[in-house]
């Protein structure tokens, strides 16, 4: 059986490396904001490019304590509305929502599943911000969304979730384009850790500074509380891992890279679509995704030939009735985005004999 992806073995090879970490924190006595976790943040605000970094308890509370401290800081208001793409996960969209903002579900470009420059200028004079979902690890045209942003003075805030590593022509990394990026290290991401863990990265030292007291109960330096805060903490055990594996994450971003290309010139099949490409270095390949004629058939295929798969995501954003009273719906009706895709295997470990068998039974198909 090829599994889609196999985290025992992926952590596997960094088994001695995190027993020390555990040892160096058990031997200590800070086992929540402690040097482990500031360690982490100032490897991660450099890997990405930016002043600051802020180690919280998820991607979706990273995206959350971003647009509630924009409110708090009066560079939002409540019931502003905030450009999403509808194909995105459900997270996205939640973060908005508990930050008392408004979603603007918008379409994605067909080839690239990322947000399309005219899809958001038909919502932009109703948005104040706008999340560019850098989605299965490709980045967003962020020159386009920048332009259009800086003219209509809203902000930018970049969901990186999947993206850990990809980086424009320039060499310019996700979370370092926008106001703020949030990034999940759930444990399936290119960056995982082995539990929950997010993170904030930005240059905005007034946002940056908010968002340190609100992820710890609102409170200050001097241990009085300002804000009303939140207990979202990136613990020390998760961040000394995260040390460890981002020394790794650009080789296995290579790897991951190095399958795709094989990948996308040797499947070959009329009843298969492979992803669109823009620029190589500009996908780290979270997920390898195409799009098949009838996808319950090609499941059982894939079973019967005992290959694992993911399906990122299910539904729509647009179709989930818990959101129905939060969101708009786009004016198209495409369904295509989550009725006939499905992710293939790709990860740092798979072997040479698994990709073939892989590339054969697609093009079989």
């Amino acid at each position: 059986m090829i599994e889609y992806l196999p985290l025992n073995k992926i952590n596997g090879r960094f088994l001695s490396s995190y027993q020390e970490s555990l040892n160096e924190i058990i031997s200590g006595d800070n086992l929540i904001l402690g040097n482990s976790v500031e360690k982490f943040e100032k490897l991660f605000s450099d890997y990405c490019g930016t002043n600051c970094c802020v180690g919280v308890n998820s991607g979706l509370d990273a995206l959350t304590l971003i647009l509630k401290s924009y409110v708090e800081l009066g560079k939002l208001k409540k019931g502003d509305g905030v450009i999403v793409p509808t194909n995105t996960f459900i997270a996205t969209a939640l973060a908005v929502i508990h930050a008392g903002l408004k979603p603007l579900l918008v379409d994605p470009n067909p080839e690239t599943y990322n947000l399309d420059l005219k899809d958001i200028l038909a919502e932009i004079n109703h948005a104040k911000a706008i999340i560019p979902v850098h989605l299965y690890g490709q980045l967003c045209d962020m020159g386009e969304i920048l332009s259009v942003a800086k003219t209509q003075n809203i902000l930018v805030i970049e969901d990186a979730a999947q993206a850990h590593g990809a980086e424009n022509e320039n060499g310019q990394k996700a979370g370092s384009f926008g106001h703020a990026a949030a990034f999940s290290f759930y444990p399936t991401k290119n960056l995982g850790c082995l539990g929950d863990g997010g993170a904030i990265t930005t240059n905005d030292q007034e946002l940056f500074e908010h968002i340190l007291k609100i992820r710890n109960y609102g409170k200050n330096l001097d241990g009085n509380y300002s804000e009303i805060g939140f207990n979202s903490r990136l613990d020390s055990i998760q961040a000394a891992i995260l040390s460890v594996k981002l020394k790794e994450l650009d080789s296995d971003n290579e790897v991951r890279r190095k399958i795709a290309i094989r990948y996308c010139s040797e499947i070959i099949n009329s009843k298969v679509k492979l992803p669109t490409i823009k620029n190589i270095k500009s996908h780290v390949f979270y997920a390898f995704v195409i799009k098949v004629e009838n996808r319950p058939h090609f499941i059982e295929y894939l079973t019967a030939k005992e290959i694992g798969f993911n399906i990122h995501y299910p539904q729509l954003l647009k179709d989930e009735i818990i959101l129905n009273n939060f969101v708009n719906k786009p004016s198209k009706s495409n369904s295509d985005f989550s009725a006939n895709i499905i992710s293939l295997p790709l990860h740092p470990l798979l072997p040479e004999t698994d990709i073939k068998k892989i590339i054969d039974a697609v093009n079989s198909y």
